[in-house]
């Protein structure tokens, strides 16, 4: 397939990037994005199938885009991920397998979620040699109805992927990854954690928490409007300058909430680590747009004794020319898009 769109359904927006691969070297050609009524789309889980169906008719009338094939992400806490080791057997016959290995691990009946396996490596277990890999389940009705709306708006799914497992293509590049890095991209509403190990992933974890938990409960404790509250957030972040006695009470809620979600991302890096003695993470990369909170990644560096970075935007693949007049911001939202994409052309 030459040419394949990514879609990225959030909670406030739905971006597309199509992308084509001449010599097997991927480009982006096109990309857009239109916003989404408020509510209709909940941590990535479409509610109102309608409304964004005909969000995404606007899209491809915005994009312009050659093709209607497109691969869907889904992520959010309706979809998890655990590690799992199961007897060594063809591919296809693991996956066929899978509902009698996997309910004690799942919230839900088996014949409620959608199963698939990501295989790591080979090892012995007690009864013979096993594969060792990651489950990745996601419940029916969450999947359903984030494809009936990309087919009530007349495309063609042609995927559907882990947006984790996504990030880890986009992000880092064939060659690129060596040692461990943990990928940690924050949006909205979700935070999608992925430890990967010289280019493979090994862990995955979707934290629903995102940039927005902050503008709540800004607006929730101190009565701001959402825009005022979206501006302070953006304006005093983290910062550890001295502050006007009037900016101190928006800048402790800032500092309540983010550091939850910091002290949250430490314990689930705590947590690999411990599970794993003698792994040492070498990097931290930051994605999304609620990465982008001043004083975060030093907050986390600090907490995790970690090196920070932030990731390069859509994995530095340049934009358009005529189209490549956006901010960091923008340009750094369309990576899970773009990453999606990746799945089907790289």
């Amino acid at each position: 397939m030459s040419s394949l769109v990514g879609v990225d359904i959030g909670s406030a927006s739905v971006r597309a990037v199509e992308v084509k691969s001449p010599d097997k070297r991927p480009s982006i050609v096109k990309y857009a994005e239109v916003p989404l009524p408020e509510g209709s789309v909940r941590r990535g889980e479409v509610l109102e199938i309608a409304t964004v169906a005909t969000a995404l008719k606007r899209l491809w009338a915005n994009g312009r885009f050659s093709t209607k094939d497109v691969v869907l992400g889904m992520g959010g806490p309706r979809v998890l991920s655990r590690d799992l080791s199961v007897p060594r057997a063809p591919l296809a016959q693991i996956r066929e397998a899978l509902p009698f290995h996997v309910q004690d691990l799942l919230p839900v009946p088996v014949a409620e979620a959608l199963l698939d396996f990501y295989p790591i490596s080979e090892g012995a277990g007690e009864n013979g040699p096993v594969v060792h890999g990651l489950l990745v389940a996601a419940i029916k009705e969450a999947v359903n109805a984030n494809v009936a709306a990309i087919t009530r708006a007349g495309l063609h799914p042609v995927g559907v992927d882990l947006i984790p497992f996504a990030l880890v293509r986009g992000l880092i590049p064939p060659g690129g990854g060596r040692g461990l890095i943990a990928i940690v991209s924050i949006g909205a509403n979700t935070t999608n954690v992925v430890l990967v190990q010289d280019g493979v992933p090994q862990f995955v974890r979707i934290i629903p928490a995102g940039g927005d938990d902050i503008t709540r409960a800004l607006v929730q404790r101190l009565q701001l409007s959402p825009g005022q509250a979206e501006t302070a957030k953006r304006e005093l972040g983290l910062t550890q300058n001295p502050l006007r006695p009037e900016y101190r009470p928006a800048a402790e809620v800032i500092f309540e909430v983010a550091g939850e979600q910091v002290n949250a991302l430490r314990n689930t890096l705590a947590y690999y680590t411990n599970s794993r003695p003698g792994s040492v993470i070498d990097r931290i990369v930051l994605s999304g747009g609620g990465s982008q909170l001043q004083g975060l990644a030093r907050a986390l560096s600090d907490l995790s004794g970690t090196p920070v970075a932030p990731a390069e935007p859509v994995g530095g693949a340049p934009l358009p020319r005529e189209k490549s007049r956006t901010t960091r911001e923008q340009h750094d939202a369309l990576t899970t898009a773009y990453s999606l994409a990746l799945g089907g052309v790289a």
